[in-house]
């Protein structure tokens, strides 16, 4: 995540962070996504100075993960219901390098495009033996898997006949809880991106293209699951386009 080196008092050497590539990431204020413009910020960001808070604890440990936390289809007495799927990847530094033992969670509707929360009110049903929350830690080198069902596309309230394509959310701590990088990974061939605001906010086609996961035949349980191949680089210019952690789809 880094590429400079900044001393402090103490002798610690800070990690300085590579400035990413402003097209890669949405902006704040994005009017095609009405809600961001009552919530996006009226004066330019000020941009705070390295801390040892950046490379300090809360630690994150394996007790924090239970064991069935990354596979979403056993955390019932049933099976959910839909198309299971295997989501795995590799976390990456803005030098290329492995981010282990770092805190990948996930959520995300049901099959039918539902969300288990009580502002999610449209008729689609709710699926007893399926929460949409995972978590997990990356292995040494990086690697994250979740096992799931493919989420539906819903119906949202931003414009005439508006459809979220389908999608996972992401949320990742890199080396510390002041980390965090919150995403939403697409699927391939999606029909509804051309009438996403969201999808397209990230104004880089390269950079959206880097939120759409690849499917990986090899990768795929026979007779069991197919798999996607979602990698997440933290910082830099090939940054994994990120967004307000605030953000609520069905506002």
């Amino acid at each position: 995540m880094t590429t400079q080196d900044a001393p402090v008092s103490s002798g610690l050497v800070l990690p300085r962070y590579r400035r990413d590539d402003v097209d890669a990431h949405p902006p704040l204020l994005s009017p095609g996504y009405k809600s961001t413009v009552a919530r996006a910020p009226k004066h330019p960001l000020i941009y705070l100075p390295q801390r040892l808070t950046e490379v300090t604890g809360p630690l994150l440990g394996e007790g924090r993960v239970g064991a069935l936390d990354h596979d979403l289809t056993r955390q019932h007495d049933g099976e959910p219901q839909g198309q299971r799927i295997i989501v795995h990847g590799r976390v990456r530094d803005g030098d290329g390098r492995p981010v282990p033992r770092t805190l990948v969670e996930i959520w995300q509707a049901n099959a039918a495009g539902r969300y288990r929360d009580a502002r999610d009110t449209w008729p689609a049903p709710l699926d007893p033996h399926f929460e949409g929350v995972g978590r997990a830690l990356t292995d040494d080198q990086g690697r994250y898997r979740f096992i799931t069902v493919q989420p539906g596309a819903y119906p949202w309230r931003n414009h005439d006949n508006a459809w979220r394509p389908a999608h996972i959310h992401f949320s990742l701590f890199g080396r510390a809880f002041t980390q965090r990088l919150v995403t939403q990974m697409y699927f391939p061939g999606d029909p509804l991106f051309f009438q996403d605001p969201i999808f397209n906010s990230v104004r880089d086609p390269k950079a959206r293209d880097r939120m759409i996961a690849r499917y990986d035949h090899a990768g795929t349980t026979p007779e069991w699951a197919l798999a996607y191949e979602f990698d997440i680089v933290l910082r830099g210019r090939e940054s994994t386009p990120f967004e307000d952690e605030d953000d609520h789809d069905d506002e």
